[in-house]
C-alpha cells in the first residue's frame, strides 16, 4: 500500500510540475487563427484555456438547417482579433505541447468572449459566460450541437480533459502532502 501511495504521489508531483512549468509567460503578436480555440503565434501553438470550441469540420443545427459551426467559431475569433495584436498569458502546456493561455485583444478577454458569444463552451472555466450565452440563445445555443469533446470522441479526434487551474493542482498537492506527513 505504501509503495502504491508513493507512486501516486510522485505521479501527481510530476503532473503538477509539467502543467505549471510555463505559468505566467506572456506572448504577444498578430496570430493566425487555427480554429475557435487555438492560435498560432510564431512557432507557438496557443490553446485558449478554459474553453472548447467546435472543431473545424464540426456542424451544428439551427432552425432545422445544418451550419458549419466549427468554421463559424474560427471566423468569429478572427473577427474579435481583427488586426489587433494579442497578448496571451501562458498558464501551462497541455499534453500536445500547446501553451494553455488566456488571450486578450484590445484589452478584451478572448476566452470569455468566445464563450459569452456562444461560439465555445466552458471547459474548466467560464461557466457564467456559458450560462449567459445559453440564456441569450447565442451562437451554438440557438440550436442543437454536440459538445466539442463529444464530437471529437465520435470522430477520432484528440481526447482532452477540461483545463484545470494550476492553483487547484497546488491545493491538491498540499492536501496530499499533509495527509502523507500526518501518517
Amino acid at each position: 500500500m505504501d509503495g502504491l501511495l508513493t507512486i501516486l504521489f510522485l505521479g501527481l508531483v510530476w503532473l503538477a510540475a509539467n502543467r505549471l512549468a510555463g505559468e505566467g509567460e506572456t506572448v504577444t503578436g498578430q496570430p493566425r487563427v487555427v480554429d475557435g480555440d487555438t492560435l498560432a503565434l510564431g512557432r507557438d501553438r496557443i490553446r485558449l484555456i478554459g474553453i472548447d470550441a467546435p472543431e473545424g469540420a464540426q456542424t451544428c443545427e439551427r432552425d432545422g438547417e445544418t451550419w458549419a459551426c466549427g468554421q463559424e467559431a474560427r471566423r468569429h475569433l478572427a473577427r474579435l482579433i481583427g488586426t489587433t495584436a494579442v497578448l496571451c498569458e501562458g498558464r501551462a502546456d497541455d499534453r500536445y505541447g500547446r501553451r494553455l493561455a488566456v488571450c486578450a485583444a484590445g484589452g478584451e478577454d478572448l476566452n470569455a468572449r468566445m464563450v459569452a458569444d456562444g461560439f465555445a463552451v466552458a471547459f474548466g472555466d467560464y461557466a457564467a459566460e456559458e450560462a449567459e450565452a445559453r440564456a441569450n440563445r447565442a451562437g451554438l445555443w440557438a440550436g442543437t450541437f454536440d459538445r466539442p469533446q463529444d464530437w471529437r470522441a465520435r470522430h477520432g479526434g484528440m481526447a482532452e480533459l477540461p483545463h484545470i487551474d494550476g492553483d487547484w493542482i497546488k491545493a491538491l498537492l498540499r492536501r496530499i502532502e499533509t495527509v502523507w506527513i500526518s501518517r
